[in-house]
């Protein structure tokens, strides 16, 4: 595992911002660290990165450990913190020269280095122009490129597209979503689609705790089984009492109409009913029209996590045939 975390511990005099929390990272992840403001993202990753020490726990970084051998760690580790600071007085590829000097990649591989990032972020149009005439965007894949220079094996990034418009946006995440080629990557972020778009796993922190640890669709399958929507044509009464009896239901809300009926059923978690209501459609006669299964969206799984709300039937975010 590239990123280790096992009872990670962070407290502010009293307050605790961090409560023991332990997780993995491998190789080539893309990772979501999912959370409410002031949930302990931002402090976690401080803590990964050795800027903050834990006051309890222990971090390693491709086997390194982070309290012990800080500067060995932060030659694994890519860091674009959530503010970004750059130097607006200097020029883009200027700037990236400098710190690539900092980070010691080596002089003969220095200059392709910094092209190939200047590529690979696509800020060639910018690259002699000074960072602080450049759009939120351009900046933003700045720092990423700064990121990306010594070649590093996790890349950290905070709130990596805060203040972007959403089509630089779009840009980023598409630069993110190829990272996993070189990087594991870990994105701290309490925009949900931003997570459910580029992250293949997410971790949902709350109130300073690891509360889930899965796939986005995972999450949705197991805490938020999406209701089945069945049109059927027959008696409206015999539809919803046999529905009703079907293993695995655990409520049927038929809505009134003339010919066809649409109803809705919700499953138990974890029961996936449709080929049950397909057996009954067929054994009792009924024409059947539309079997579809709606899959929660990762912002109802989160809501239902952070807040406890009981959704029994979430938004519709996909429709499964």
């Amino acid at each position: 595992m590239l990123v280790e975390a096992e009872n990670l511990t962070r407290y502010y005099g009293s307050f605790l911002a961090v409560d023991g929390i332990s997780f993995s990272i491998g190789r080539g992840e893309v990772v979501g660290l999912l959370g409410p403001n002031g949930a302990g993202k931002t402090t976690t990753i401080r803590m990964l990165t050795g800027f903050l020490p834990a006051s309890d726990g222990t971090a390693r970084i491709a086997g390194c450990d982070v309290r012990e051998n800080a500067i060995e760690v932060r030659r694994h580790i890519g860091y674009m913190p959530e503010n970004n600071p750059l130097y607006p007085e200097m020029r883009t590829r200027e700037y990236l020269a400098f710190r690539a000097n900092l980070k010691g990649v080596p002089r003969r591989r220095r200059r392709s280095r910094i092209e190939e990032c200047i590529r690979l972020c696509s800020i060639e149009e910018v690259a002699g122009q000074i960072i602080g005439t450049l759009s939120k965007g351009y900046r933003q894949r700045v720092g990423l490129a700064d990121a990306m220079l010594a070649e590093p094996d996790v890349l950290i990034l905070d709130e990596p597209t805060i203040g972007l418009d959403p089509n630089q946006i779009r840009e980023v995440r598409r630069l993110i979503g190829n990272l996993s080629e070189r990087h594991t990557v870990l994105i701290s972020t309490h925009i949900l689609a931003e997570a459910e778009a580029v992250c293949r796993r997410v971790l949902i922190i709350d109130d300073g705790r690891i509360v889930a640890d899965d796939t986005p669709a995972a999450l949705s399958e197991r805490l938020l089984h999406g209701a089945v929507t069945v049109e059927l044509k027959g008696d409206p009464q015999q539809i919803r009492a046999e529905l009703c009896r079907l293993d695995g239901v655990r409520s049927v809300h038929l809505a009134d109409s003339t010919g066809w009926h649409t109803a809705s059923v919700t499953p138990e978690t974890g029961a996936d009913v449709r080929e049950a209501i397909f057996r009954a459609a067929a054994r009792n006669g009924w024409r059947l029209r539309e079997l579809t299964r709606s899959r929660a969206s990762l912002e109802d799984v989160f809501h239902r996590i952070t807040l406890g709300r009981p959704e029994a039937e979430p938004a519709v975010a996909a429709q499964e045939n």
